[in-house]
């Protein structure tokens, strides 16, 4: 093992194996970016699969599968980066990559819903810890100059994990639910091996302190009850016992914003939130994905269930989506170095909820894709692009340099929440619908679509254009080149 080097910029300590190239550090962060990414875009195609599989298992329950991985998640992204720079960041990697394998080796065994969803927790902390040090972990690695367009390449690998989701979820579903875990196995066991012979250990050399694990824990129960409160809403009538979620959720919500007050590692930084620009692109990007996760969830299971199409039909139509926010995303970047991030951001949101009115206008009882269908995935899809790298700019580009990482974790945190509150407003919309009304009660859910992203894109229009400094010209000009684009990965990645 070579001596310990240091990053004076950084305060990092970095200790190499071996020397290896930027290109094999590159591939092993990759394949771990790629993991995270396919496995959300793979486990939405597959709900209508696992309510098959486990027979008393409604979408209330199987939302659950999606939730309990979103709420880890959520809660402890921001944790998981600041214990890698504390403990080393490779040991992080590694260890949430195991637990990722782990989560979805019992995902694939489990004989019940109850344990599936547990294992999905294992699985959501798991892409926590790997999700922040992945880029950690490369970025020092690379010379300075090259750091743009590798953090381009490590961020296009969501694009190429949401549009390989549907098409290869469906594929492994035909064949058995239990494979789109499966898979996840020996790919994750490959890259714990990658990870050792390749990777550099990093840490922080000025030894910063532990995150706050209580506030995790009093996140994640806020969020649960309020994803509760959702979810079995209408099945207790509403009543004292929903209310009662609410009101705790709410409490709990004030305690876990009173510590990260006074905590010297919070998992939520406040001061950013006092950032005008940052705590509007924060609140679009909570809207913007609650909406996003009812199109995710709802398109699958209203192919399967109304239309009635194969899952590996369904994968097949819903594919061209994240194939044009994989196209439109550079786009974005280009254009908000141009017009500023609120302007083309806003875009997006108006295009996401015109593909929301289009699904309500076009789409009826019988299957007519291309004339009903594939318009709104389009131009939904073409917002998407527009609008998820948007959210990071704008929050970004006014934060201290110090700040940037603490900035897009918190933010990471916030589309979770979102997307989880989203799935829950779904169920709680949709219920069970009989065959009369099953249309009008889908169209409810895509009307909420409609006015969560337009109200997402009021808030980015909100958010003034300031004037670039020389710094900033140049990072727009890098955006502008051919070379990827940091920001066409954004509209995937920020989906696990």
């Amino acid at each position: 093992m070579s001596a310990p080097q240091t990053d004076p910029a950084a305060q990092l300590e970095i200790v190499f194996a071996r020397e290896e190239s930027p290109l094999r550090v590159f591939s092993v962060v990759a394949l771990a970016a790629f993991l995270a990414t396919l496995d959300m875009f793979i486990v939405n195609i597959a709900v209508p699969a696992i309510q098959r599989g486990f027979h008393a298992a409604g979408v209330e329950g199987v939302s659950w599968v999606l939730n309990g991985y979103a709420i880890v998640f959520a809660a402890l992204l921001v944790p998981a980066g600041k214990l890698g720079d504390v403990i080393g960041r490779r040991r992080v990697f590694v260890a949430g990559l195991v637990a990722f394998g782990l989560g979805s080796a019992l995902s694939a065994a489990a004989p019940s819903l109850g344990l599936l969803i547990g294992a999905r927790v294992l699985q959501g902390a798991g892409a926590a810890a790997v999700t922040p040090t992945s880029l950690g972990l490369l970025l020092p690695s690379v010379p300075a100059a090259r750091r743009p367009a590798a953090i381009g390449g490590w961020a296009a690998i969501g694009a190429v994990g949401a549009a390989s989701g549907p098409p290869l979820g469906g594929l492994l579903t035909e064949i058995s639910w239990h494979w789109i875990f499966i898979v996840n196995v020996p790919l994750s066991l490959l890259a714990v091996i990658a990870a050792y012979r390749v990777l550099p250990e990093i840490r922080d050399r000025t030894r910063p302190p532990l995150p706050d694990g209580l506030g995790t824990v009093i996140l994640m129960a806020a969020v649960a009850l309020a994803t509760l409160a959702l979810v079995k809403g209408s099945g207790w009538s509403w009543d004292g016992r929903a209310i009662g979620c609410l009101l705790a959720a709410v409490a709990l919500g004030g305690a876990f914003l009173a510590r990260s007050q006074r905590h010297r590692a919070p998992v939520l930084e406040l001061s950013i939130l006092r950032v005008r620009a940052f705590a509007l692109a924060s609140l679009s990007a909570t809207l913007f994905f609650a909406s996003f996760s009812v199109m995710l969830l709802g398109n699958v299971l209203f192919l399967t269930g109304v239309w009635r199409y194969s899952v590996i039909h369904a994968g097949l139509a819903l594919t061209p989506g994240p194939l044009a926010a994989a196209a439109f995303a550079p786009v974005s970047g280009r254009l908000a170095a141009r017009l500023g991030p609120g302007v083309v951001g806003c875009l997006g949101a108006l295009l996401f909820t015109g593909g929301a009115v289009l699904f309500i206008a076009l789409v009826g009882p019988q299957p007519s894709y291309a004339a009903a269908f594939l318009p709104g995935m389009l131009i939904g899809g073409a917002g998407v692009g527009l609008a998820l790298p948007s959210f990071t700019i704008a929050a970004t580009r006014t934060l201290k340099p110090q700040l940037l990482a603490t900035g897009i974790g918190a933010q990471t945190m916030f589309r979770q929440i979102g997307g989880t509150l989203g799935v829950a407003a779904f169920v709680a919309m949709l219920g069970t619908p009989s065959a009369s009304d099953v249309l009008t009660r889908y169209d409810n859910t895509r009307w909420f679509m409609a006015a969560s992203a337009l109200a997402a894109g009021l808030a980015l229009a909100l958010i003034r254009r300031p004037s670039a400094t020389p710094a900033q010209r140049r990072v727009a000009s890098l955006a502008s080149q051919p070379a990827p684009a940091a920001a066409a990965g954004d509209a995937a990645a920020g989906q696990r």
